[in-house]
């Protein structure tokens, strides 16, 4: 009798937490989107494909050429005006009309989140196949909210990963050379983040996750601009695996700790600034890392912050990161909206938290305004 009840008590006291590592199946090749119709088929015969109209119509001959070899009945339905909730309710209308089975999110970072939280609350399976190599959503169990209007709400945690990810090499050629740019600046913040927030922490997958972010790291400095002078070439290729595949196994492996710290609220503060809108995700996650480091250097006298930051303004101005305010469109920014973007950034459920010191909004304002400042490294004696 003691011992059934002491195993009863050793179940009750255990969490059991799903890991939410990886797709189900990853395919990626030149071209690959033309062979994947067997896969697509066998996740559903009703799809609903997700996307913006400029992307839609990108993949559309693809697709229907596999609807038609498959006879899938599929529907395309625009994500607008954003990933927002009001999206969220429309498309979820159509997947109740179209009776779908199958959700097929097409595009850059808010289609895929849009795809994979629809898929989520209708309980169906989800195919993403990213456009650009601009973010790691196509990999992810985590969607983000904004409102319509662009400006970052909130994010979604979900129950899977996508149930099939399409790497299509060919399809991501088509994407501007800054979608790859902005990429690298979403995926080396992996490093940044994870080894602030993470870095001293004894458990397994959370080593791994953070010492994966610094191969991130290494292999994006080594190979970022001999990628971007050779479209579609073998180190290309790998930056964009980096980007697109790595970084997403680094949140899979850390959770949230190793994935969003500062350079990502930073972000997600920015985002109410209506003129920062045209900069894309990555650019602004980019620029936020270095608003990190300048608060480390700020608050803590952090001498190796000071060397990391340094070593950034070179790496962004050999691939064209933006580095300041005005890099990224803000040039013109008022100060009121630069101290609203602090306090949202600091607002007390913010990632900016996940730093091992407080930081105000004064704080932050001052870090913003000097990412680019030198400062002198301090020789040890």
């Amino acid at each position: 009798m003691t011992r059934k009840i002491a195993q009863a008590s050793t179940q009750q006291a255990t969490t059991i937490v799903p890991l939410l590592m990886s797709p189900a199946q990853v395919i990626k090749g030149e071209g690959i989107l033309k062979n994947a119709g067997n896969k697509i088929a066998h996740l559903g015969t009703r799809p609903l494909i997700i996307g913006g109209e400029q992307t839609l119509n990108v993949v559309k001959p693809d697709l229907e050429a596999i609807f038609e070899q498959y006879q899938l009945t599929a529907r395309f339905g625009n994500y607008h005006p954003d990933c927002s909730e009001s999206s969220l309710t429309t498309l979820k209308n159509i997947v109740a009309e179209h009776q779908a089975d199958l959700i097929i999110g097409v595009g850059g970072g808010k289609a895929l989140d849009l795809s994979k939280l629809i898929a989520k609350k209708c309980n169906l399976p989800v195919v993403t196949i990213p456009t650009s190599a601009a973010t790691c959503a196509a990999w992810t169990a985590l969607s983000n909210i904004y409102t319509n209007e662009g400006a970052f709400q909130y994010d979604v945690s979900l129950n899977k990963c996508p149930d099939l990810l399409i790497l299509d090499y060919e399809l991501l050629k088509t994407s501007p050379q800054r979608m790859l740019v902005a990429g690298i600046g979403d995926a080396i913040a992996k490093w940044y983040e994870a080894s602030v927030s993470s870095g001293h922490s004894t458990a397994t997958l959370t080593i791994a996750a953070v010492q994966q972010a610094r191969v991130l790291r290494d292999i994006l400095f080594q190979k970022s601009a001999t990628a971007l002078q050779n479209l579609g070439g073998e180190d290309w290729k790998e930056v964009v695996d980096a980007t697109v595949l790595l970084a997403g196994v680094i949140g899979g492996l850390g959770g949230a700790n190793c994935r969003t710290v500062a350079a990502h609220a930073v972000h997600n503060g920015l985002t109410h600034i209506l003129k920062a809108h045209d900069a894309l995700h990555g650019e602004k996650v980019a620029y936020g890392i270095l608003v990190q480091l300048r608060l480390e250097e700020l608050i803590q006298g952090n001498q190796l912050a000071v060397t990391s930051r340094q070593q950034l303004l070179k790496f962004y101005d050999e691939i064209g990161l933006p580095k300041t305010l005005e890099d990224l469109g803000l040039k013109d920014v008022t100060l009121a909206e630069l101290r609203h973007a602090a306090e949202i950034t600091c607002l007390p459920h913010s990632d900016i938290h996940r730093l091992p010191f407080a930081v105000t909004p004064e704080q932050l304002l001052a870090a913003m305004v000097s990412t680019t400042v030198l400062v002198k490294v301090k020789a040890e004696v």
